[in-house]
């Protein structure tokens, strides 16, 4: 199944984030609950989408920079598109990913969020909100723009 970016309908901002756990390339489960008063970034990505590589340095530089205010970015992977762990491993190596890789096994969450399209990332507040969403490949001025709005929210 191929699946590309197209600006269809998805989350909706003012609605709770819907809650997941997925494992990491490790196998530990991580759920988005454990991260509850942290603004988050949830991107969804695959190691063949192109604009997927172009945005991660941008993820990866946000996070370094904004992790001591309590950000966090959840990398999802949406394992059941790609066409192995081995390229999901090999992607996270080359852009020394810093912060959790989920793998969406079963495209469970990608549904839960109505996604339409790779990449796709998801901006929530502190407060459990989706706050920001990007269809599609980002600007880092898009990005950037969402982010300060998650980070400086009470």
């Amino acid at each position: 199944m191929f699946f590309v970016s197209a600006p269809l309908a998805a989350q909706t901002v003012g609605d709770t984030a819907p809650a997941f756990t997925l494992k990491t390339l490790d196998g530990n489960s991580v759920s988005l609950s454990d991260f509850k008063g942290h603004p988050i970034v949830i991107n969804f990505w695959a190691s063949w989408c192109p604009p997927c590589r172009d945005e991660m340095p941008v993820m990866v530089a946000a996070y370094r920079a904004h992790k001591d205010s309590g950000l966090i970015i959840l990398a999802v992977n949406g394992r059941d598109q790609e066409t192995s762990t081995r390229a999901v491993r090999r992607f996270v190596a080359e852009f020394q990913m810093p912060f959790p890789v989920l793998l969406d096994e079963h495209g469970d969450v990608r549904k839960r969020y109505r996604l339409r399209g790779l990449p796709t990332s998801v901006f929530i507040g502190a407060d459990g909100l989706v706050r920001g969403l990007i269809i599609g490949p980002f600007t880092p001025r898009a990005f950037e723009t969402h982010l300060k709005e998650i980070l400086s929210a009470p």
